[in-house]
């Protein structure tokens, strides 16, 4: 079957121009993987929004209130980065919503990939680096809770630490937290994931795949996880304004790929969320983050 691929049109809210959130980007990935022929719009899998009451099982529901009737403090505003309004609020909880549909159709078919997701700087009680509501710690908490799986491995490829699942999930033994980032880069004061895998500034593709091959092929074997939550940021790049790192784009699909048939060769289900990247040139960022589909169409169409 096609890949599964997960979007909605709230994804892209009315927002500042000058803001350096691009929060256009959603709806440019969309009309990128269309006009590649990848998919077409009528292919894409609508979400609904995410309950409340699911949102609660990694969020103070009091925090969640604060955020969806517009009364985040100020110290949280300034954390989070991003200016309230109705339109941003529905985003976030369909966007939630949106991760969760995808974890279901990879548990379902195998892969799933999302055109959203990847917000691990969300904390329990409050907001931080642009990130709301923690959707890698929801899901996992759902999926646990609901008895749909026993074991989930989140594998963070943004560049900047999974502090938020880190710390949500601290408790939580069955969810195992790893983020590859760089060490030299927000958030100055690191969580403790499972396994932190800090990077120097500069690293570049053949360093970083040998990090990342390694670190899978110890870490699959090892908890056999029911499902693998891959975040597979793109501020990895060597033209991200917020990354660091040195990645082409080479060497980003390369890493798509091999997360993804390592999952795939051990019968592990993997969904894909986009997790991080930051550029004013919106078309190459756009393009950057559809790598992630492209290799996992690949991926399904020759699986060796």
């Amino acid at each position: 079957m096609p890949l599964p691929l997960i979007y909605h049109d709230d994804y892209s809210p009315e927002f500042p121009a000058e803001h350096r959130f691009p929060m256009d980007k959603f709806r440019l990935l969309r009309d990128h993987l269309v006009e590649s022929g990848l998919t077409c719009d009528e292919a894409l899998i609508r979400p609904e929004i995410c309950p409340r009451d699911i949102l609660a099982l990694a969020h103070d529901p009091a925090y969640i209130d604060r955020y969806l009737q517009g009364e985040l403090s100020r110290e949280d505003q300034r954390r989070l980065g991003l200016p309230w309004s109705e339109a941003l609020a529905r985003r976030t909880v369909r966007a939630v919503g949106g991760s969760l549909l995808t974890a279901e159709l990879a548990l379902r078919h195998g892969l799933a990939c999302h055109l959203a997701g990847g917000t691990h700087h969300a904390h329990y009680d409050h907001p931080a680096g642009f990130c709301i509501f923690n959707d890698l710690a929801i899901i996992s908490r759902y999926l646990l809770e609901a008895g749909r799986v026993q074991c989930v491995l989140i594998f963070d490829c943004d560049v900047h630490q999974g502090d938020g699942t880190a710390r949500i999930l601290q408790d939580t033994p069955e969810a195992v937290t790893v983020s590859l980032h760089c060490e030299q880069n927000f958030p100055a004061r690191k969580a403790d994931s499972d396994w932190d895998i800090a990077l120097p500034r500069g690293m570049s593709d053949a360093a970083y795949l040998q990090v990342v091959e390694q670190a899978l092929d110890y870490l699959l074997p090892l908890y056999q996880p029911d499902l693998v939550l891959y975040d597979a940021g793109v501020d990895v790049h060597k033209d991200d304004a917020l990354g660091y790192l040195q990645l082409t784009d080479a060497g980003v699909a390369a890493r798509d790929e091999c997360v993804l048939r390592r999952c795939l060769a051990r019968d592990i289900p993997v969904m894909g969320v986009i997790g991080g990247g930051y550029s004013k040139d919106r078309i190459a960022l756009t393009r950057r983050h559809g790598i992630l589909h492209h290799s996992a169409a690949r991926v399904l169409a020759y699986p060796q």
